[in-house]
């Protein structure tokens, strides 16, 4: 009983102690003469100018107070100027200044804050630290800002990326106080939201704060080669705060794997820092020491953050261990204890931390069960696959498509099937091929679409080249209609009596559907009456094109013998326009109603209206044809996106990029169409020197992937509007309009000119690798050939197995998907 008593007055004493300290406040209180001499002295100041004292005022004095002992450790003077003492000219004259607190660096008022923004002590120390640190501290929002971002510290800096709900909270406080300590080593970025958590994985609607320590820089020792354009990412597992902040960057400069050659039970636990984080033993025998080392290396990435692994080499007299058990741990809370395991398969040690997680997050918060994602999915940005259509397509490597909606072709059945259908649509893919696997599924979703909507005349089909390399390889002269399949995945149009057609479009369902629907009318369409004619230009022929903006080709020809040309040229924009064609007394009469001389050929681009087409002379050539045709039908300031522009880069001429912003309201949108009409006149006045470039602009908003674009192209994101000139078929220079300067027609055309005189310096360059097929075609069939006696009659036995061996190796080289393979894709390849 005494000592209970003894323990409650401890605590009364302690309680009036402190209530005393918040009623008599020990905050530093300047004179104007202070004032002034610490703040010409250049020292850093938080201060608060008190007119009079509010409740209100009176909380936030005490939590000023809390923070002086807090901001002391930054450099940074906490205090207020009592006005009602001391007049400070300009803060204790306006009393609007009641409600504001401010900051002062290098002898000049810095930044002002709002007292609803700097409430308690967390608020106060977040929010003054965020501001010493803006130019430091990076904020994103979308994907395409982080991946700039990811590129633009490539080979110099990790990044330190936190996610907190709200800022002023402990969490913020937490990554500001750690960016002030590591801000030189690392590169810290803020997230409070928008588009960029899904491709973290996260809920907005989470009110726990993360962090992510993404591996950008290039790290000696073990480490898998980056294939992907994105840093590798760990994700730190406890609760937030600077202490596990701290743990967790000093564990993310752990070794990967360290190398021992002592049994795991004589091995020391870890030492400080990484007291708190588990060991994984493998083991590994000299026979396999690379094979070993590898796994382990595979394995210490997925356990990044969760455990420190450790390879024990067997050859060692040291290892005790039985060779029935092939990996072994230590938890930090069981100090010595070793646990050894007969282990299947690497995942049975993710699965053992990640239920061990679960448990720990569960504890820490019932409602994070459903938001987080998986170790695997996280993983999937720096494992062994390269990009995000390869994870996709490995996480579902073990669910092939339904393939009942597409004809299987073989060399077969090959020919009989393409002659029943007035249309067949052949996909040409790899297995082994990730964007193949990715593309069949889109295919087949068409497949699908067409036999819901009763497309009875449309054949689906796809061909399997690494079976049927016979009929991938055919030679020009044998039977079938095309030319050798040299890249996948490819989509050919076979019409019976005709050349085949390659689909050129997106690697997408829409796209493709959109080019079926098109391809199902006859190139051309004979109109044999007016009403005919005015409904080819007025109607669409299917409803299923209802929703497509369609262009629309007219020939006229007196004469049926004029009409080789328009023909050939109308059957090549199969599938991308509505070709129409009128003749004899028909054609005289169209023409002498709307004015034109015989032939002609009329184009109607769907950025135009009807009442104003262009007129082409019909030309004897349809490959001239078809040129103009294609130069007609372009807009003559088009806006780029991500669907339309292969068929825009095709065209083979240096791009004029306009980059506008999304806008936030009626004036923005007034602004970003004035800037593409000063541009249109850039195209119009600039005449026939203007016909080497394409004028285009993308809008940021609707397609985000320009972000990184112009990223890359400037090296940072520089202010909007910006125009950049690249793609020059003469080299690979990048040249950026000045920033802040308006973009104006008539200095548009001055700076293009002075980039052709080369007095205009150019401020990047494009690299010159390129992307080529992810896949050499190899004929199968020819190489088991090789190994036939017939084919090898000219050959000594030495000769031959030496060329068998070595086209093994190139087959392997080229087909078999390698995963630890760096990517050399450039910054700039974007496009």
């Amino acid at each position: 009983m005494m000592w209970m008593c003894v323990a409650v007055f401890l605590l009364w004493m302690r309680s009036g102690r402190c209530t005393d300290k918040a009623n008599t406040s020990d905050l530093i209180e300047y004179t104007a003469a202070d004032f002034y001499e610490k703040l010409h002295s250049g020292k850093m100041m938080f201060i608060y100018f008190e007119h009079q004292v509010s409740p209100t005022i009176s909380l936030f004095l005490v939590e000023l107070e809390k923070s002086a002992e807090a901001l002391q450790d930054y450099g940074v003077l906490v205090g207020k100027v009592n006005c009602n003492k001391e007049l400070v000219y300009k803060y204790c004259s306006e009393e609007r200044l009641l409600h504001t607190a401010f900051l002062f660096r290098g002898g000049k008022e810095f930044l002002s804050f709002g007292l609803d923004t700097i409430f308690d002590v967390n608020s106060i120390v977040s929010e003054v630290l965020f501001a010493i640190l803006r130019d430091e501290i990076k904020y994103v929002h979308t994907d395409a800002d982080l991946l700039a971002m990811e590129k633009a510290a490539r080979g110099k800096k990790d990044i330190v990326l936190g996610y907190v709900c709200s800022l002023g909270t402990q969490e913020h406080r937490s990554i500001m106080e750690t960016a002030y300590v590591y801000g030189s080593k690392y590169q810290f970025i803020l997230i409070t939201g928008g588009p960029v958590l899904k491709h973290l994985g996260v809920n907005e609607s989470s009110p726990l704060s993360r962090v992510w320590f993404l591996h950008c820089r290039v790290h000696s020792g073990f480490m898998i080669p980056m294939t992907s354009e994105r840093c590798p990412l760990t994700r730190m597992r406890k609760p937030l705060s600077t202490l596990s902040l701290h743990s967790f960057l000093q564990l993310m400069e752990a070794p990967l794997v360290t190398e021992v050659y002592d049994d795991p039970s004589s091995v020391q636990p870890p030492q400080f820092p990484y007291q708190q984080t588990p060991q994984v033993f493998l083991f590994s025998h000299p026979a396999t020491e690379h094979l070993d080392l590898d796994m382990a290396t595979t394995l210490a990435w997925r356990l990044r953050g969760l455990a420190l692994l450790l390879l024990v080499h067997r050859q060692s007299p040291a290892v005790k261990t039985p060779d029935e058990y092939n990996a072994a741990y230590r938890l930090p809370e069981k100090s010595l204890e070793v646990k050894y395991l007969t282990l299947n398969s690497l995942d049975e040690v993710l699965v053992l931390f990640a239920d061990q997680e679960k448990d720990e997050e569960e504890e820490d918060d019932d409602e994070e069960d459903n938001e987080g994602v998986d170790d695997d999915e996280e993983d999937s940005h720096f494992g062994k696959l390269d990009d995000e259509i390869a994870a996709a397509v490995f996480e579902n490597r073990g669910t092939l498509p339904d393939m009942d909606s597409v004809t299987q072709l073989t060399s077969d059945n090959f020919h009989s099937a393409v002659a029943q259908s007035s249309l067949t649509v052949v996909l040409f893919y790899l297995k082994w091929d990730a964007v193949s696997m990715a593309f069949l599924s889109s295919f087949i979703e068409v497949a699908e679409r067409l036999a819901d909507s009763e497309v009875n005349e449309v054949q689906m089909s796809v061909v399997d080249c690494g079976e049927w390399t016979d009929l991938c390889a055919a030679q020009p002269g044998s039977a079938v209609p095309f030319q050798p399949i040299t890249a996948f995945p490819s989509v050919l149009f076979l019409h019976p009596q005709h050349p085949a057609q390659h689909f050129r479009g997106m690697l997408g369902s829409e796209a493709l559907h959109r080019f079926i629907m098109i391809s199902r009318v006859a190139s051309p369409v004979l109109l044999s009456t007016l009403e005919e004619a005015q409904s080819f230009l007025l109607e669409v022929p299917h409803p299923e094109l209802a929703g497509y903006q369609l262009d629309r080709v007219v020939g006229l020809f007196e004469a049926q013998a004029q009409t080789a040309a328009f023909t050939e040229a109308a059957k090549s924009l199969r599938g991308e326009a509505l070709t129409g064609l009128l003749t004899d007394e028909l054609a005289e009469k169209w023409a002498a109603d709307h004015s034109v001389d015989l032939p002609a050929v009329l184009v109607f681009p769907s950025w135009r209206t009807h009442t104003y087409p262009f007129t082409l002379p019909a030309s004897s050539s349809a490959e001239e044809l078809l040129t103009h045709i294609n130069t007609a039908l372009l807009h003559p300031m088009p806006e780029l996106t991500v669907e339309n522009l292969p068929s825009f880069f095709l065209l083979g001429k240096a791009l004029l990029l306009l980059f506008v912003g999304e806008e936030e309201d009626k004036i923005g949108r007034r602004q970003n169409q004035a800037l593409v009409k000063e541009m249109r006149t850039v195209v119009e006045s600039g005449g026939e020197k203007m016909e080497r470039y394409l004028a285009c602009w993308i809008h940021l908003g609707r397609t985000p992937a320009g972000m990184s674009v112009l990223g890359s192209y400037a090296g940072s994101m520089p202010p909007l509007p910006a125009l950049v000139l690249t793609h020059l078929p003469s080299g690979d220079q990048i040249y950026q309009y000045p920033p802040n300067t308006p973009i104006v027609a008539s200095s548009v055309l001055h700076w293009l000119q002075r980039v052709e005189d080369g007095t205009e310096s150019p401020t990047g360059l494009l690299d010159e690798d390129s992307w080529p097929p992810a896949f050499e075609f190899y004929d199968f069939l020819k190489i088991m050939d090789m190994q036939e006696p017939d084919s090898a009659q000219q050959q000594t036995p030495k000769e031959e197995e030496e060329e068998v061996n070595e086209e093994e190796v190139n087959v392997k080289e080229h087909v078999v998907v390698e995963d630890m393979t760096n990517d050399n894709r450039h910054a700039h390849s974007e496009l």
